[in-house]
């Protein structure tokens, strides 16, 4: 009759196990009963931030006992030094990681969720949403003033015309210049003097350890975030079911309903994540669903809002619900101008 030990050696046969501890976790987990172990192969971009988040994941699958390999891709959006409006930003950072992903060379792909097209692919699925991070923005200013006491006629640099028009909207006397890179290039920029103030998202800041460097939180009755903001996005392929497993136990179902809502939304808008469209969904304490809207014009003269509220499991319903209010009230136009 086989011993404990015996069997543990047949169970991890397929796998390479990268070290004696990783062994020690793996064991571990077969006395637990943990599902099946996956050798997972990571494709991410290599970015300081899309590393981070890719090995924050690849940490959290270790510690389950799976082995796990980063595979760096390039993107368009990585190599094109042109503004996002010109080189169009529907999929610029996450069509060649899943590119990669549906012809195998890769097992699962971590985006910022707020990159990957609502478009579905079919032989693909998001599998896991883990707890997200602060959806808001921060504002960094060379000489340290928050926005509302910057001078008449300030360079605020963001590649977002999100962010532009509802900075204009609250202030229509600031110039929104646009600015590429990863957040170091963007904060040597600053330091260079080519802007007076730079806007990025508060979670890419934390995950850096970069709190330091703000200014001010931005307030979120004034700047609503971008779809999926501050999310990770874990996609991998439809049919590959222990990946699936292995993924569902990093899913925050909270995370998972509310960029569900947000992601309908975009989506029932035919928006694309360059149009100034902003919305935050939000598990409430009653456990309901809420999710707040707004599409601008990009000069931010015009704003239209919208919100409802669901159950969880309604998600996809309720962003197609929020969508339709916006385009009772001139949604689709405005769209359609800011292109």
């Amino acid at each position: 009759m086989p011993t404990e030990a015996s069997v543990a050696i047949i169970a991890f046969r397929p796998i390479v196990l990268a070290s004696i501890s990783q062994s020690a976790i793996a064991y571990d987990c077969f006395k637990k009963g943990v599902g099946n172990l996956v050798s997972i192969r990571i494709g991410t971009r290599g970015s300081k931030l899309a590393m981070w988040q890719a090995e924050w994941v690849a940490g959290r699958l270790r510690e389950r006992g799976h082995t796990v390999d980063l595979h760096v891709i390039s993107t368009q959006g990585d190599v094109s030094t042109q503004s996002l409006s010109q080189v169009g930003g529907q999929g610029l950072f996450t069509k060649e990681i899943q590119r990669e992903l549906l012809d195998g060379r890769v097992d699962l792909a971590v985006h910022s969720l707020k990159d990957l097209p609502t478009i579905p692919i079919d032989a693909l699925c998001l599998a896991a949403v883990p707890e997200r991070e602060t959806t808001s923005d921060c504002l960094i200013s060379r000489c340290g003033s928050r926005f509302a006491d910057l001078p008449p006629g300030a360079r605020i640099g963001t590649g977002s015309s999100r962010r532009g028009a509802q900075l204009l909207a609250w202030r229509g006397d600031v110039v929104i210049s646009d600015i590429r890179g990863n957040v170091d290039s963007r904060l040597r920029k600053l330091e260079e003097g080519r802007y007076d103030a730079i806007v990025l998202a508060a979670a890419g800041l934390t995950r850096l350890d970069l709190n330091h460097v703000v200014t001010e939180q931005l307030p979120s009755e004034k700047i609503f975030p971008a779809i999926g903001q501050g999310a990770l996005g874990l996609e991998c392929r439809a049919n590959a079911e222990p990946m699936r497993e292995a993924l569902a136990e990093l899913n925050d179902a909270a995370s998972f309903a509310e960029v569900t809502a947000e992601r309908a939304l975009l989506r029932s808008l035919l928006a694309g994540c360059l149009a100034p469209v902003a919305a935050i969904g939000k598990v409430q304490s009653s456990g309901e669903l809420r999710l707040q809207a707004r599409v601008l014009s990009v000069d931010g003269r015009q704003m239209i809002e919208a919100e409802a509220t669901s159950s969880p499991d309604n998600a996809e319903a309720l962003g197609e619900q929020v969508a339709e209010l916006l385009r009772e009230q001139g949604a689709t136009a405005l769209i359609a101008h800011s292109r």
